[in-house]
């Protein structure tokens, strides 16, 4: 994270633990604010890996489960990156400016994915990095937010997926239980202006509220704890517009496509709660309430919620 990103974020009054901002002094009043009112929160959390080159698109084709070919600068999309054995290594969102494109993932995979993208580059002509300092990410979620962006930016993105340029700004819509956003910001100055501009009407929160949101959306992560552990189907991907059967080979694509058109799939992502006094960890295991022995799934991602108990994303049998 910027120095002075960071020191901005400490005069707003974030607590951090390590560079994610945990919460804003009161988390039990963002979890109340989370799922009815505005909020926004910085997406420290998230890397960004640049693909530039007149191959960019051609590599990443090769690459990625979704139809990168027809990715456009007007829209984003989910795209996994599989092992040869069709399990996922990284998930992320894609967007493109001009012929270059960004990957947006969780910064504990972005280099493991930027490693074995490269590994495939060979000849093309294509540049891949680590672009995480080149950008500053702001959440934002509520009923009123395409409003407030809309008169900060003077224009914002219609629908799930679309995508705006206002200035050195880049606003994706993205799915959830309110109208949600994702700002990248390439300067300091407009970073601040636009959270600034947040915090007259809204609430800054900290990273477990944004995931709570990602969670309550249905929206999947991939941590380096559960990566390699599921196929693209297992966490639902199929039916947030993360899979296309109809293009071309990539990694692990016989096996993605067997499993929908032969297999029978025998684990998938569902959404419940917990009465537990802490959240588990991605990755961490599931029992049922009669065998303590015998694992029947895994955690994608859990975190508290505002009723009091646990939100979790979970594959199970």
């Amino acid at each position: 994270m910027k120095t002075d990103w960071k020191a901005f974020l400490i005069d707003a009054g974030a607590e951090f633990e390590g560079d994610r901002v945990a919460h804003f002094g009161n988390p039990e009043r963002e979890k109340r604010v989370s799922v009815s009112g505005l909020v926004f929160a910085d997406l420290g959390y998230y890397g960004v890996i640049a693909i530039h080159g007149a191959d960019a698109g051609s590599f990443l084709q090769a690459q990625f489960s979704n139809d990168v070919a027809k990715l456009d600068t007007a829209h984003s999309q989910l795209d996994a990156y599989c092992t040869p054995k069709g399990r996922m290594l990284g998930l992320m969102r894609v967007f493109r400016q001009g012929d270059s494109y960004y990957l947006r993932l969780p910064a504990d995979t972005l280099e493991a994915v930027l490693q074995r993208l490269r590994m495939y580059v060979l000849r093309a002509d294509v540049t891949l990095e680590d672009a995480s300092e080149g950008f500053l990410r702001i959440g934002v979620s509520g009923e009123d937010a395409p409003g407030e962006l809309l008169a900060m930016a003077g224009q914002v993105p219609g629908e799930n997926g679309g995508v705006v340029r206002s200035g050195d700004l880049t606003i994706l819509r993205i799915p959830g239980i309110q109208p949600r956003f994702e700002i990248y910001a390439a300067s300091l100055k407009s970073a601040q202006a636009m959270w600034d501009g947040l915090n007259v009407h809204g609430a800054p929160v900290g990273e477990p509220v944004w995931r709570l949101l990602e969670i309550l959306a249905g929206m999947p992560s991939i941590f380096a704890s559960t990566a390699e552990l599921f196929v693209p189907q297992m966490a639902n991907l199929q039916l947030v517009d993360g899979v296309n059967f109809k293009k071309g080979c990539y990694p692990g694509q016989e096996i993605v496509a067997r499993m929908q058109y032969l297999g029978t799939l025998k684990r998938r992502m569902y959404l419940g709660r917990m009465d537990v006094g802490q959240a588990p960890q991605p990755g961490d295991p599931l029992f049922s309430a009669t065998d303590s022995e015998q694992p029947v799934g895994r955690i994608v991602d859990a975190q508290p919620h505002p009723d009091g108990d646990i939100a979790a994303l979970a594959v199970l049998q």
